[in-house]
């Protein structure tokens, strides 16, 4: 085994806590919770089995802050009151029994909100509607609708509804951290992208200036959860809605984006592009990963896309990356770090599971 694959299965730390070796299950939405977003047993399983298979982190998908505009789907859990972190805290005990440790993914998905129980329409930047199509994956169906404008009354209730449920994430649920959902064009990448955010206050205008919200955010968050609890953002270009964006100002709005979460102390940058390891830019050199590496030293960087071939996730590692976190070869292989370092057959991806809707399968329960 080459030297930098060996390293996948070191340990390593983010802020204070020790993870057992470098393999993450990215956040993937499973659209499983009850119909009042609580985690239910079957989520505890699924979860549970990622953690029995090896992966030192699990990272949830993205869970609803506030019982205003945050929630996206039908059957998305939520973390906006007590009663749904309280269901969360089963599946935290279930994984660090197995020795995992687990970081909540907090969400507010603005004008991508397809479902929503708690208000009818929805809430952007900008009332500019949305690329494409709501995804039948999660039940989506017809058009996006115009979201409208959020006034600075609703940009702090959101930014409380992030800090309520990091809190409560914390401790309630029992999290080991937490990562704010930046990325795949939720509402905190609507902030940072050209055409959703075309506000001319505080909020909007220059690259900087768009970057506003998330610092907001960042702020609000660690003032309810300490310096000791590790917190980061996932940061992506493309969206789950228009999957090839790239930043306009390239390399620059590299340095504003990743150097607006160093300042506020981000603890850890998780950057997911569809392959990870090619340059964040045409006729660029660096990936999306190294430029993180670059304007932010001090964070540890979470490398997602496509990282599932073990000599590839080495070399990232070696490189640009701390830790590697898998979608696809997780849910092919639920125990993916024991199988690599056994050098077992790794299975293929199957995109069955996914489809038609993207709730957890009961076939899945039963792998791993």
């Amino acid at each position: 085994m080459a030297a930098n694959v060996e390293m996948l299965f070191t340990k390593t730390d983010i802020n204070s806590l020790s993870l057992r070796n470098r393999f993450a299950v990215a956040p993937m939405t499973r659209v499983s919770a009850d119909k009042d977003g609580r985690a239910t047993e079957t989520m505890r399983r699924y979860y549970e089995r990622f953690a029995k298979g090896g992966f030192g982190l699990l990272i949830t998908e993205g869970l609803y802050t506030d019982q205003a505009f945050s929630q996206g789907y039908h059957h998305q859990p939520g973390i906006s009151d007590a009663a749904q972190a309280l269901a969360w805290k089963p599946v935290v005990v279930a994984a660090r029994h197995h020795g995992a440790r687990v970081f909540a993914q907090i969400m507010h998905s603005g004008a991508l909100g397809y479902a929503n129980r708690f208000r009818e329409g929805t809430v952007g930047p900008s009332a500019i509607q949305p690329k494409g199509k709501p995804s039948e994956l999660y039940y989506g169906e017809g058009e996006f609708r115009v979201p409208r404008v959020m006034s600075d009354e609703e940009i702090a209730d959101a930014v409380e509804g992030f800090a309520g449920a990091a809190r409560r994430a914390v401790s309630v649920a029992g999290f080991d951290g937490v990562e704010l959902h930046g990325a795949n064009g939720y509402l905190i990448d609507q902030f940072l992208t050209d055409y959703a955010n075309i506000r001319t206050d505080r909020w909007g205008g220059s690259p900087q200036k768009r970057t506003e919200f998330l610092r907001a955010v960042f702020k609000a968050v660690r003032a309810q959860i300490g310096d000791a609890v590790p917190l980061g953002a996932r940061i992506s270009q493309g969206k789950v809605n228009d999957f090839y964006h790239k930043w306009q100002g390239r390399e620059a709005d590299a340095e504003i984006v990743f150097g607006s979460l160093a300042d506020a102390g981000a603890d850890f940058i998780h950057v997911t592009e569809f392959e990870a390891w090619q340059p964040a830019f045409e006729g660029g050199r660096d990936s999306l990963a190294a430029l993180a590496r670059r304007f932010a030293p001090k964070a540890a960087i979470i490398a997602n896309g496509g990282l599932h071939d073990l000599g590839r996730a080495g070399e990232m590692l070696g490189r640009d990356a701390d830790v590697i976190a898998l979608g696809r070869g997780a849910l092919a292989n639920p125990d993916f770090p024991r199988r690599a370092e056994a050098a077992r057959e790794l299975a293929e991806f199957d995109s069955g599971l996914l489809t038609p809707v993207a709730n957890i399968k009961p076939r899945e329960l039963e792998m791993a």
